[in-house]
């Protein structure tokens, strides 16, 4: 690990403007991304903005019916949180899918929207990866790609995005509320937040140079069976080939979303009016220019009879 200065922020728009300041500056709260990435030497910031004493840890309800998650608030807490376990069972599940106990006790919610691919050509740094790199290349193209992207990828980049709750907030249409280094304030849909690689796949998210997660606001709950389904190598502590969040109504329909096969979160509202036609309807949209390797073509398969497993079990309309 290379050495680094380190300043402890007092107040969100002083960590902005500390970290605008230095081109070479990251944030850093739990670090459990972002340590291991620095050991590696993927990421070798000069400098580190503790972010961990800005009071950006509580839950707390809207005017709307809502709720405010706090950048900082640990995963354990979000899923054990009574409000989140009664009100959106689909975020609770998927945290408690995700990492082990002890990363749970130290991820926050804003590293957790943050994290990075765990493609493993992006952590080989004898490998080319445009990610970690850019204009290098993608290892992964002509590599093993069992655990990568099927949908939504590009010729630059097949990694897929790693994060549980990412997926479950996408399905509940949160927005990522954030603080410039001017102290501005500005929301970013969730669905906007996390970009698809194109030609520039080091560009992961919509965020500014210094910009800062403050907090997640979730709308008021969806009425329904709440569903988060994670397919896996091994039961604990392993990254989704396929995961599904699911809200299923009581009058049929629902939104899905999902994991394990993109760079983002995959969720394609216009293809959730065809659930009536049944899974395969829906998912023959939702999927749509799907570009698999032949190493994880499987996962189109998984994918589509994991969601149909969900409405048997559930005994949801479609």
């Amino acid at each position: 690990m290379k050495a680094f200065s380190f300043e402890r922020a007092r107040t969100p728009a002083e960590a902005a403007a500390a970290v605008a300041q230095r081109p070479d500056a990251r944030f850093i709260a739990g670090g459990t991304n972002l340590l291991d990435l620095m050991k590696l030497q993927i990421e070798t910031p000069g400098h580190l903005v503790d972010v961990n004493g800005l009071q950006l840890d509580r839950i707390e309800p809207t005017r709307d019916g809502g709720l405010r998650v706090g950048a900082l608030v640990r995963n354990s807490d979000l899923a054990a949180d009574a409000t989140v376990r009664r009100d959106y069972p689909v975020l609770s599940r998927a945290l408690l899918s995700g990492a082990s106990g002890q990363l749970r006790n130290r991820a926050t919610t804003a590293g957790n929207l943050l994290q990075r691919t765990r493609c493993p050509y992006f952590y080989d740094t004898a490998q080319p990866c445009n990610k970690r790199r850019p204009g290098s290349g993608c290892g992964a193209l002509d590599g093993v790609s069992r655990s990568l992207g099927v949908i939504g990828t590009s010729r630059a980049c097949i990694a897929q995005h790693p994060s549980d709750m990412a997926v479950a907030m996408r399905v509940l249409d949160a927005e990522v509320e954030t603080v410039k280094p001017d102290g501005q304030a500005r929301r970013i849909p969730i669905a906007d937040f996390h970009k698809l690689p194109g030609d520039t796949p080091h560009i992961e998210h919509g965020l500014a140079p210094g910009e800062l997660i403050t907090s997640v606001l979730l709308p008021p709950p969806v009425a329904g069976v709440h569903v988060y389904r994670k397919v896996r190598d091994r039961a604990s502590y392993a990254f989704a080939l396929v995961s599904v969040a699911a809200v299923l109504p009581p009058g049929g329909g629902g939104r899905i979303a999902f994991g394990g096969v993109a760079p983002k979160p995959w969720r394609m509202e216009a293809a959730e009016a065809s659930l009536a036609q049944g899974v395969h309807g829906y998912f023959s949209q939702a999927f749509a220019g799907a570009r698999p390797t032949q190493d994880n073509a499987f996962k189109l398969q998984l994918a589509e009879r994991t969601l149909a497993g969900i409405f048997k079990d559930s005994g949801a309309k479609v």
